[in-house]
């Protein structure tokens, strides 16, 4: 049993978890996951560490009431118990001093943003972010972020905090100023990830993507989080999160994570 230590709601369906965790914690780092099951007869999920805290134990979930798990997720309180917190899973982001840093963050992926600039700026880069959300509501961790990174530029869709516009309508600013990009990290929505590798393709950029595909087991027995990498099937969970941007088939993804839409509609109209 993994107990929740805090528990609150940053935005519109979306909460923020801390949890007591200290062999996960000892061992985590920024790119990882754990898979969540709140009850025997539950589904397991993943949820990447957003931030963890060694010394006192603990790590950081942040999450989205998309389907069923996640909706009982948000609606636990401090002192409850999780039945299952395995992890940390997957590979590690590969930190190394490229020299300047673009981290772009969409929606919720602003959380697992933040480990990994705070990591990349700890490492002697230059570190500038661009977070974007649907609106000034959806906004969050900005202090965090602005900590972790040089520079922190913010958009929302519909103007209403920061810039107005897409992520990668400011990292086309970015990559035009004078000032040379040596490597771009993504995360966020596929579709947001598709558009930034679209972008930097053209300019021979390299870019580092963390998928989000679907997942089971997360321990490369299932093969339910498959993704087609340079023409080759990969797994997320053994062999990511992270890819090379240009290499990932965005098309495939996107399709399978369509698959379950219905059911996800379902569960939040029931919740």
């Amino acid at each position: 049993m993994f107990r929740i230590l805090d528990t609150y709601t940053l935005g519109p369906k979306m909460h923020y978890m801390l949890m007591e965790a200290p062999l996960i914690a000892r061992k985590a780092r920024a790119g990882q996951f754990v898979i969540v099951r709140v009850r025997e007869q539950g589904e397991r999920i993943p949820l990447t560490i957003a931030d963890y805290d060694r010394q006192q134990g603990t790590v950081t979930l942040v999450f989205q009431e998309v389907g069923k798990t996640t909706c009982m997720l948000g609606a636990m309180k401090k002192g409850d118990v999780l039945l299952d917190l395995l992890g940390p899973q997957g590979n590690p982001t590969e930190i190394e001093k490229f020299g300047h840093v673009a981290v772009v963050g969409g929606g919720i992926g602003v959380a697992p943003v933040y480990p990994l600039a705070r990591a990349l700026k700890e490492a002697g880069n230059k570190v500038t972010a661009i977070i974007g959300y649907r609106s000034k509501e959806h906004v969050f961790w900005e202090d965090k972020m602005k900590a972790a990174s040089d520079n922190l530029i913010i958009a929302t869709n519909d103007g209403s905090y920061g810039r107005k516009g897409f992520v990668t309508d400011m990292l086309k600013e970015l990559m035009a100023g004078a000032e040379a990009i040596n490597v771009v990290f993504a995360i966020g929505p596929a579709v947001m990830m598709k558009a930034v590798c679209d972008m930097t393709r053209q300019a021979n950029l390299k870019t580092i993507v963390s998928l989000n595909s679907l997942m089971v087991c997360g321990m490369g027995m299932c093969g339910a989080c498959r993704v087609t990498v340079a023409g080759k099937t990969k797994f997320t969970c053994m062999d990511g999160p992270d890819f090379d941007g240009h290499q990932v088939d965005f098309p495939e993804l996107m399709k399978r994570l369509e698959s379950y839409k219905c059911e996800e509609c379902a569960c939040q109209s029931a919740g």
